[in-house]
């Protein structure tokens, strides 16, 4: 008799890279289409990421990805940023979930009722499919950008800070996708940045 809620679970990636946007995801599973195999996307293989990438997207009632741009980042900082990114996912789903859950300690300031749930990524099986789709989002963004900004190894770091990536940025200066308020980019800023 009681109408199944709908709980939206949802995730971002992307906080500590020193560049590209922070991505978040929201999904709405559906009950009736479940979906094996997902879990906190860091605890899986590219493969297995990739293949539930599309069966989330087939199978869910309802998903959205959403990001802050880098220019956020810098004027906002990286966990408003975050929050601002997951709110937009949130807010682009084509139904309006009852409930939703939040991977972390932290809430967005927003009308839906929710919680935040540390860990959830690996114990709600919508937070694990939208870490899932943001994680995936990401990385695909980082190949792009490996294309565009080559010498600094983003495909292979996805914008953390490696000692690979960490050298690349003194030698060849910050691309304008490097996050400017990111402490290891500051310290170069004097320096030209590359022209896009």
């Amino acid at each position: 008799m009681n109408k199944q809620l709908l709980i939206a679970g949802v995730d971002e990636v992307g906080r500590g890279p020193l560049l590209g946007e922070v991505v978040a995801a929201a999904v709405i599973l559906n009950p009736k289409e479940p979906i094996q195999g997902l879990n906190d996307s860091k605890k899986l293989s590219e493969k297995k990421r990739e293949d539930l990438f599309v069966q989330i997207k087939r199978c869910a009632l309802a998903w959205s990805i959403a990001n802050a741009s880098v220019e956020e980042i810098d004027r906002i900082n990286i966990l408003q940023a975050s929050l601002l990114a997951m709110k937009r996912a949130v807010d682009g789903l084509s139904i309006k979930p009852d409930h939703v859950l939040v991977d972390g300690n932290k809430l967005p300031v927003w009308d839906y009722s929710s919680e935040a749930k540390i860990g959830g990524d690996a114990s709600e099986p919508a937070i694990a499919a939208a870490s899932i789709l943001a994680k995936v989002s990401r990385d695909r963004q980082c190949l792009e950008w490996e294309k565009r900004y080559p010498g600094y190894g983003i495909a292979a770091h996805k914008g953390y800070p490696t000692k690979k990536h960490l050298e690349a940025l003194k030698l060849l200066g910050p691309t304008p996708l490097h996050r400017k308020s990111f402490s290891p980019v500051r310290q170069l800023i004097v320096q030209p940045s590359l022209i896009d």
